[in-house]
């Protein structure tokens, strides 16, 4: 860290207006600083180069120490490329504004170790933030995500020296950045991956700036979106970046979809902490100055850079080779030439018009996602509440349909009586009918009685007038014949004879006149007794016609009382076989949601199978990295002997350096001399 303050103090110059002498003085000083520096950086680079050599191991066998002509050209080459970045420094506004492409080019080809901090805060607008004053009272304050901060980093960097050791100054600094970030955002709180960028940023600067940076990051940078509890937006980079894969490599993208090797096994972390994880630092850092300046765009070039680089040999591999590919081979495959893959980067086909598009169909399909998950947990829901409704159901089906069944029964029963019932008053009926014309009516029968008495007088009185009629007939036939018997003696004279045959003809007439009047009599009392008949059968047939309307007037009752029971059971059966459909419908509808929710639970098993895969490989992936690390232990402990060997040659370039060193003095003081 004393470097880094250091490289802070050119842009410290940036703050001071008193007077032209002051100022020139501040650039004479920050001309000595950058050039004792550059001098200070022979030592830092050879030990820069051994470590990066230490960490590859295809060169872990090679000599770590460069010709003293190289150290020459690459010692000019420096005092140059920091000379030119202190300039900026100086200039920065101006620079932003007049010379961005060239500053442009400049950060792509690599911003130098001590000026990274004061260039990643300017490239971050991160110099004067008002959280910054808020840092030391934040972490007086107690976050919830305390102990999940402390279980994670140790596993960040755990090989670097800066974070090794529980109780190092790294990872003391490190919990205090991610400390205060998740108090001031409770949203987002902490995220695992965010560890690897804070502590990056603790490597070039003191933690105040690195937790400044961070918020800058999270704010204009799209991590924050990154790192929320749904990360929506690295479904979005994954989206994005799977349609990059299947335009630009084809093949590769069948191949990984033959092989169910998915984007999010490799890209999630590239994306998530930037390759800081997937490559070695020193090219993870150059592809984080990229993106300080260019944004996430650096992730999507870069990340098919090298998919296009090992497209021939991934290829040729199956999943488990892919994975192992991935973490073995392509790690380590720019550590001698960072500007070969950048370079690669920029010949990559990258569209911002249709990044946006393709931003606003990811974000068409998540909002339709979003609504098909609402709908399908009110379906949940609403299913769940009809296994509780099936539950009390089931509780109460079998009491239930038996006494259905019972109140069923019972009314076909009732139903059976009232049909017997009712057969049988019909049958009533007929023999009623059938006893009433034969059985003379109880009230009439005085009347009739009274009736017949009358008639019985009159039909004497009659047959007694007819017999005094016959009487005199026969007197009057007797005395004819008497008179006939004696017309012999009757021949006195014409006159009597005459007188006498007229008496004849008036008493055959007066006979016949008798005759006549009985057989008017007896026509009479025949016309008399039919009379009598006539009416006793008409007060019968009235009587009848009394009892048939009420005999109908009953039937008529019966009838209706019969539609009545016949609606009832009617009602009944409509009431049984709407239950049943109600039912019916209840337990199709019942079973339909149950195999909508097995499906949904098969697609949530199956995605917990996925999950599962996933953490797998990650315990394997683990036990790999594992094994890696005590290989590379191994390795580091071989080359300790060599390292201290190479002791000797760092007291002679102390001793360049020094002479270096009193030579700028001097210069310094001839130069502040003549000034004055």
């Amino acid at each position: 860290h004393t470097s880094i303050s250091m490289s802070q103090l050119p842009a410290m110059s940036l703050n001071a207006h008193a007077s032209p002498s002051t100022v020139c003085s501040t650039i004479f000083l920050s001309f000595f600083l950058t050039l004792t520096v550059s001098s200070c950086r022979l030592l830092e680079a050879d030990s820069k180069s051994m470590r990066s050599m230490s960490g590859s191991r295809r060169n872990s066998g090679s000599s770590l120490v460069s010709s003293s002509s190289a150290s020459s050209n690459l010692s000019h080459l420096e005092e140059d490329t920091w000379i030119l970045w202190g300039r900026i420094v100086n200039e920065w506004e101006e620079w932003r504004r007049k010379k961005d492409k060239l500053l442009k080019e400049l950060i792509r080809k690599g911003i130098p170790h001590h000026f990274r901090a004061i260039v990643w805060q300017l490239l971050g607008n991160a110099t004067d933030m008002p959280v910054k004053n808020q840092y030391s009272e934040l972490l007086k304050m107690s976050s919830p995500c305390e102990k999940l901060i402390r279980r994670d980093i140790a596993r960040t960097y755990p090989e670097h020296e800066f974070f090794k050791g529980q109780d190092s100054l790294g990872q003391e600094v490190l919990f205090n950045v991610m400390k205060a970030y998740s108090l001031v955002d409770r949203e987002v709180g902490y995220c695992q991956g965010s560890a690897f960028i804070v502590g990056l940023l603790l490597m070039q600067m003191p933690e105040e700036e690195a937790f400044c940076v961070f918020v800058r990051l999270m704010q204009e940078y799209r991590l924050r979106e990154l790192f929320k509890p749904s990360m929506a937006e690295l479904g979005l980079c994954i989206y994005q970046f799977e349609y990059l894969l299947q335009e630009q490599l084809p093949e590769l993208n069948v191949h990984f979809r033959s092989q169910s090797f998915h984007t999010s096994m490799y890209a999630s972390s590239w994306f998530l902490t930037l390759f800081l994880t997937f490559l070695p630092l020193p090219v993870a850092t150059r592809i984080f100055d990229i993106f300080m300046y260019e944004g996430l765009e650096i992730i999507f070039r870069v990340g098919l850079a090298i998919l296009q680089y090992n497209q021939t040999d991934l290829i040729q591999l199956d999943m488990e080779g892919m994975s192992l590919h991935f973490q073995k081979v392509i790690p380590h495959q720019f550590d001698s030439c960072p500007d070969k893959l950048i370079l690669r980067a920029y010949q990559v086909k990258y569209n911002p018009k249709r990044m946006k598009k393709l931003e606003k169909e990811y974000t068409t399909i998540k909002n339709k996602e979003m609504e098909e998950q609402i709908e399908i947990k009110r379906l949940r829901t609403e299913n769940r509440l009809l296994k509780q409704r099936i539950e009390t159901l089931e509780k109460y089906t079998e009491p239930f349909v038996s006494n259905l069944q019972t109140q069923l029964e019972q009314s076909r029963l009732r139903e059976a009586e009232l049909l017997g019932a009712l057969k049988e008053m019909q049958d009533k009926v007929l023999d009623l009918e059938k006893r009433s014309s034969c059985l003379p009516d109880e009230n009439n029968v005085a009347a009739l009685q009274e009736e017949v008495k009358q008639m019985k007088l009159r039909e004497l009185e009659t047959l007694r007038s007819f017999r005094e009629m016959q009487d005199t007939v026969a007197e009057l036939n007797q005395r004819w014949q008497v008179a006939r018997g004696s017309g012999g003696h009757w021949k006195e004279s014409p006159k009597k004879n005459a007188m006498n045959e007229l008496q004849d003809k008036l008493m055959t007439v007066r006979l016949r006149e008798a005759q006549a009047q009985a057989e008017l009599r007896e026509v009479k009392l025949k016309a008399l007794q039919l009379e009598s008949q006539n009416q006793i059968h008409s007060k019968l047939i009235g009587r009848h016609e009394q009892e048939r309307s009420a005999l109908q007037d009953r039937l008529q009752m019966l009838a209706n009382q019969n539609k009545a029971l016949q609606a009832q059971l009617n009602e009944m059966k409509r009431k049984q076989a709407e239950s049943d459909c109600k039912s019916k419908e209840e337990v199709m509808a019942v079973r339909l949601r149950e195999a909508d929710s097995m499906a949904a639970m098969a697609e949530l098993r199956q995605k917990i199978a996925e999950l599962e895969i996933q953490k797998e490989e990650g315990l394997i992936q683990g036990q790999l990295n594992h094994s890696d690390s005590r290989q590379y232990i191994t390795e580091l402990r071989d080359q300790i002997a060599e390292l201290k060997n190479e002791l000797i040659s760092y007291y002679i370039k102390q001793k360049k350096c020094q002479n270096v060193l009193f030579s700028f003095w001097h210069l310094l003081f001839i130069m502040l001399y003549i000034f004055d």
